[in-house]
């Protein structure tokens, strides 16, 4: 566990509905750390992160703003297993530093429990860093859909995308409590609330 406080991890596959559910979770009160905001944060322009990448990569992946392209360096490491890892190797250790600090401010701030959004935290190894981990699933199908609405892009590439992950099955089966996001948002609400209840009454030892 990564401090004192109760602190869960949240995960799911691209497209399972990860976000809603971390959004339903603040709506009980439960704090939600996103360690995709930090990501985004610790690579933004300046940043010793944003140096490293841009080494790494070149300037072709920069938006005309200076930015990173976060899709088009997404589909360079999509295709080379090698260049993923090096990226990996530049952002990882800095995101992990950056939920640390979100997750000691938190407890600073007397919250008896809160949650981690990441996506990787069965594929890297990373539940020793939680209480508990919560997963997120859906089908693959509606993963696919879910996708191409999201992005604008064709199935195959959806397929493709959706593929390239942990079966969601798989992460299901890995974690300590599933959120099913199958149905309607209702549906997913009721099982966020009685989750939200469970790992509360968990944090006050009843």
């Amino acid at each position: 566990m990564i401090s004192a406080m109760r602190v869960f991890g949240l995960t799911g596959g691209i497209g399972s509905g990860k976000s809603t559910v971390a959004r339903l979770f603040r709506e009980e009160k439960i704090p939600v750390v996103d360690a995709d905001r930090i990501s985004r944060e610790i690579t933004s322009p300046g940043k010793p992160a944003y140096v490293d990448i841009v080494g790494r990569f070149g300037e072709k992946i920069l938006l005309p703003d200076g930015r990173i392209d976060r899709k088009m360096l997404g589909a360079i490491i999509f295709a080379d297993p090698g260049k993923r890892a090096d990226l990996e190797a530049i952002t990882h250790p800095r995101i992990a530093a950056g939920i640390r600090e979100a997750v000691s401010a938190l407890a600073s701030e007397g919250h008896p429990v809160a949650i981690v959004e990441a996506a990787l935290i069965h594929e890297k190894g990373s539940q020793g860093m939680f209480e508990a981990v919560i997963g997120v699933r859906c089908g693959r199908g509606l993963q696919v859909e879910r996708l191409m609405s999201r992005d604008g892009i064709p199935r195959e590439q959806a397929l493709q995308i959706v593929s390239s992950q942990m079966d969601p099955e798989e992460k299901a089966r890995a974690s300590d409590y599933v959120i099913d996001n199958s149905g309607n948002l209702a549906g997913t609400r009721d099982q966020v609330r009685a989750l939200a209840e469970t790992l509360r009454q968990a944090a006050s030892g009843n």
